[in-house]
């Protein structure tokens, strides 16, 4: 397996280089709208701490990116009305992984609908920081 690059996109977003649109942050995680959407609500989960992705991970990364992957679904779920959420996360080019740092896709689904391409088309910037302030609501709120 490639070396991990800490020059990659999301390393650059991690250490404030490249802006992003944040929804969640701990110690651990950051959570950011994705700015390529399947659907509205996509968002980012990434951990601070550099690897390629799931297979060079240490797995002491894991709890604390999965507790946030959750916390995050289940504002997206709320703020979206969705039905369910999709959570994706690709390993190595062949799985269709494009940026080499691991992350979370995590996705509101409602039935029937059809998710846009995955890396097709950027989102407009504004429309996706009202979709970031509604999941910020959603975390607030009590149901979270």
């Amino acid at each position: 397996m490639p070396a991990y690059d800490p020059n990659n996109i999301l390393a650059k977003i991690l250490r404030g280089e490249i802006p992003s649109i944040k929804v969640y942050e701990d110690q651990d995680t950051i959570a950011i709208m994705d700015i390529m959407p399947q659907a509205d609500g996509h968002v980012l989960v990434i951990p601070r701490a550099p690897s390629r992705n799931l297979l060079d991970a240490d797995p002491a990364i894991f709890k604390p990116l999965y507790e946030t992957v959750q916390v995050v679904a289940r504002a997206v779920q709320q703020a979206f009305g969705a039905d369910g959420v999709l959570i994706k996360q690709y390993n190595e080019a062949a799985a269709g992984q494009t940026i080499f740092h691991l992350h979370v896709h995590v996705v509101p689904r409602k039935r029937g609908d059809t998710l846009r391409a995955h890396g097709g088309k950027m989102a407009d910037q504004a429309l996706l920081a009202k979709h970031a302030e509604m999941i910020k609501q959603a975390l607030n709120s009590p149901q979270s």
